[in-house]
């Protein structure tokens, strides 16, 4: 019988592992291109409205620190919020919660362009509906980002989340510079309109998104659960279940660490690198402007980079974070601004390729039924880490420098993934003593069991039958003569 045949490739078409493997394998499912699309409109809406809000604020009131009371005030119910969210999240049917906190977002937006047009907004509406917005989104967050991850399958999940940071950085720039374009042409009540359309553009995609058969199928083995995650019956939706998984599950809170040290003293450059070059490189405006062209290509590049992984995990986060953090270090100490330059881009993608491989893992190892509020744990945790460290950076800027700031910064991480490092693996090695000693004790403790040695025969034996002792023939007197040569056959002399 001949061997089956293998099926024929398609002259130009990569193998199989190598198409498992490309930056934009999610594309192949149609649920994540019209997410994407929808995404992308979004984004765009949401930062011309975010520009347009920012400017607004300074027509108002001229003062840059309003401007960033208005961005507080937005952020402030996340912080405190963030919990009831993520469990709202889990609790509620995702397409539906989804859909529902697009048109509310909407809403905000077509109220807040009322207002504008007819002359009736002030700063202190304008900190309010800034604050409802930050309330709608601490639900729509995690529920749009689980919504994308349930398109895809598991192995999938990473491209997902690369997709989305290019969809993000794209539509940062085009909602930028439209809101440049519909500000200066229309006014910024424009800007708001066009962004409660790109909401309304996302929620009536939302309700024809299936989601993918495998998604959500491979999770990690039961024994690296903790123990409250090992029974699935018990499937609440208060918030300090998730709370309590998130503290209680050791690589979450080894990456919480290291996203919370990179981004309080290692991600702001927007700041350290202003004030870098600015001031010790001695260049001008411009040249920061080309310094954050550079950090805007190679952060692009990194998430495509980036949606080649697999199932990266939080050492693989920890090394990048110490590799951003070594290349930090030197763009403290750079001479020159070309040399600088070519230490942006690296550092760029280096964030990129960190940011989508932690976010792969906050999102795929919680259960199902507590994604949602592990998302919601993390949106507070982000958000006060993000309203403290400018501040801090800002304070070691002015002790140390800006050249210090990044070289301390830069230290600070890499000590501290060390650190972890060696900790957690001499832990794992107690461990490991640990269980091979309980082995032996047991081994010790066991009864010796050998194979049995009868000193009796297993079964019963009858003795053997004596042997009947020989008949002798009867003797008869012997009348023959010569009976004596008859004695030894047992003859007896005749009798007289």
């Amino acid at each position: 019988m001949p061997p089956p045949r293998r099926p024929r490739r398609r002259t130009g078409e990569p193998p199989a592992t190598e198409r498992n493997r490309t930056p934009w394998r999610a594309l192949r499912h149609p649920g994540m291109r019209w997410w994407s699309a929808a995404n992308l409109v979004s984004n765009t809406g949401t930062w011309m409205q975010l520009t347009a809000q920012n400017l607004l604020v300074l027509h108002l009131t001229g003062s840059a620190a309003a401007t960033g009371l208005s961005l507080s005030a937005q952020a402030a119910p996340g912080l405190l919020l963030g919990l009831l969210g993520g469990a709202a999240v889990d609790a509620w049917p995702r397409r539906l919660t989804a859909s529902a906190a697009q048109a509310l977002l909407a809403l905000v937006g077509f109220l807040t362009a009322a207002l504008v047009l007819t002359g009736h907004l002030t700063v202190p509406v304008l900190m309010v509906l800034a604050a409802v917005t930050g309330l709608i989104a601490t639900v729509d967050a995690p529920a749009c980002a689980l919504l994308g991850n349930d398109l895809v399958p598991v192995r999938d999940v990473p491209s997902s989340i690369a997709l989305g940071s290019v969809v993000s950085g794209a539509g940062r720039v085009g909602g930028t510079a439209l809101a440049a374009v519909v500000v200066s042409w229309w006014g910024p009540g424009a800007a708001y309109i066009a962004n409660g359309v790109s909401f309304l553009a996302v929620a009536a995609v939302i309700p024809f998104l299936r989601p993918h058969p495998e998604a959500g199928q491979e999770r990690p083995a039961p024994a690296a659960r903790p123990r409250a995650d090992a029974a699935p019956s018990r499937r609440g939706t208060g918030t300090r279940d998730g709370l309590r998984f998130f503290l209680g599950r050791p690589r979450l809170v080894a990456l919480a660490a290291i996203t919370a040290l990179s981004s309080v003293f290692g991600r702001n450059y927007g700041l350290t690198l202003a004030v870098l070059v600015t001031g010790p490189l001695g260049g001008a405006a411009g040249a920061f402007g080309t310094v954050s062209t550079v950090l805007a290509v190679g952060g692009v590049a990194g998430a495509v980079l980036a949606g080649r992984l697999r199932s990266p995990s939080v050492r693989l986060v920890g090394a990048l974070a110490a590799a951003g953090a070594v290349l930090q270090i030197a763009a403290g100490l750079s001479p020159q601004l070309w040399v600088l330059l070519l230490l942006v881009a690296p550092m760029a993608v280096v964030e990129s390729v960190s940011d989508t491989a932690g976010t792969t893992v906050l999102q795929t190892d919680p259960p199902p039924h507590l994604r949602g509020r592990v998302l919601g744990v993390w949106r507070t945790a982000g958000t006060g880490w993000g309203l403290v460290g400018p501040p801090l950076l800002g304070l070691l800027m002015q002790v140390a420098g800006a050249r210090g700031a990044l070289v301390t910064g830069g230290v600070l991480i890499a000590g501290a993934v060390a650190a972890g490092t060696v900790l957690h693996d001499g832990r794992a090695r107690r461990a490991r003593r640990a269980r091979r000693a309980r082995r032996a004790r047991r081994a010790r403790r066991a009864p010796v069991r050998t194979t049995p040695v009868f000193t009796e025969l297993p079964y019963a034996v009858r003795p053997a039958a004596a042997s009947p002792a020989p008949v002798r023939p009867a003797t008869t007197a012997c009348t023959a003569p010569g009976h004596t040569e008859l004695c030894a056959a047992g003859c007896a002399p005749a009798m007289p």
